[in-house]
């Protein structure tokens, strides 16, 4: 998640625990949310600590409550010598706790979506992801912007009820949003299993999600995906290809499915992308040959989604890639 989302999640849940009258404990909480992307500063050492890459300790529970034990200390003098004496001053217990839940708010929307975080590291390092929202959303991008917006207009120009009413009426907002992206999410697990797939995509609607299905079996490789309404079932036909794991290499291309075969492994190389999330591959004769788009199933906005076009030389088997963002419907279409 970008983070002046982070920063805004944690604003608005400090001023939902300390309110006007605990200003110190509201800012301390927005700049904890944004503290755990820090051990970006770590990276020279994540390769000897793994522990210490991005999203590693930091987004942790463990680490959270580290951070906010030292934070408990450093951050107020800070924040007096940013913003006067009276930010600097206050209990300590309450400060720890605004950094606690800054921190943690951080952790709660990084596990929102599939970029997994370690929540119980040291002690575990499995890690969790939700699936319940995407890393990049437009529409709560825009709920994050126009939040900024509007307080920073009212900074100076409203009494201080209606900035409280704002501020209230911002974080119900909030909470509402994640409450129904979670809500939303177990109801898709559930539909997910009774179609038997393996994973769950959401999507910029709350209420759509791809479902997806990958599976080796003889040398072959499956996947599957749908496009899944929580209220209107099966928004299209399932999408399936198998392909063989090891094509041939050289020689004449035989079909549309040697095609996606032997451009499957060329496209993972182009582009990590696809390696990253889930993806699926379309099809289609040409001219001397097939042109292929395998495409990220995650990464999509407005129609068209990050992949990879792939032209195969019906002759030799020869590959060439470049990376693209197409509309999957349209990227095989013949030009005009």
């Amino acid at each position: 998640m970008d983070p002046f989302s982070h920063i805004l999640l944690a604003y608005l849940l400090g001023f939902g625990l300390w309110g006007p009258s605990g200003l110190q404990y509201v800012v301390a909480s927005a700049f904890a949310g944004a503290l755990p992307d820090a051990d970006v500063i770590l990276y020279p050492l994540s390769s000897r600590f793994p522990l210490l890459r991005h999203r590693g300790i930091t987004h942790s529970i463990v680490g959270v409550t580290i951070l906010a034990a030292a934070g408990t200390f450093l951050v107020p003098p800070a924040l007096a010598w940013a913003f006067g004496p009276r930010f600097g001053t206050g209990s300590p217990l309450d400060f720890f706790v605004a950094l606690e839940v800054g921190g943690l708010s951080h952790v709660l929307l990084d596990a929102m979506d599939h970029w997994s975080v370690p929540i119980f590291a040291p002690f575990s390092l499995r890690e969790y992801h939700f699936d319940a929202d995407r890393i990049m959303n437009v529409g709560a991008m825009s709920f994050t912007v126009i939040s900024y917006v509007l307080m920073l207009y009212e900074r100076g120009r409203v009494p201080l009820w209606t900035w409280e009413v704002t501020a209230w009426l911002l974080l119900a907002a909030a909470l509402l949003y994640l409450g129904v992206r979670l809500l939303a999410r177990w109801r898709a697990g559930v539909a997910r299993r009774r179609l038997s797939f393996d994973e769950v995509i959401p999507q910029a609607n709350p209420f759509v999600f791809l479902f997806f299905g990958r599976s080796e079996t003889g040398g072959r490789l499956r996947l599957r995906f749908a496009r899944y309404h929580l209220l209107r079932g099966l928004l299209s036909p399932i999408q399936s290809l198998e392909i063989p794991r090891t094509p041939a290499g050289q020689g004449p291309v035989l079909g549309p499915e040697d095609a996606l075969a032997r451009s499957y492994e060329p496209a993972l190389r182009a582009s990590w992308l696809l390696g990253e999330t889930h993806h699926f591959g379309e099809a289609r004769a040409a001219p001397g040959g097939f042109n292929v788009f395998w495409y990220s199933l995650e990464m999509a906005f407005f129609g068209r989604s990050a992949g990879v076009l792939a032209e195969v030389d019906g002759p030799t088997g020869s590959v060439t890639t470049r990376t693209a963002w197409r509309d999957p419907n349209r990227a095989l279409q013949p030009g005009p």
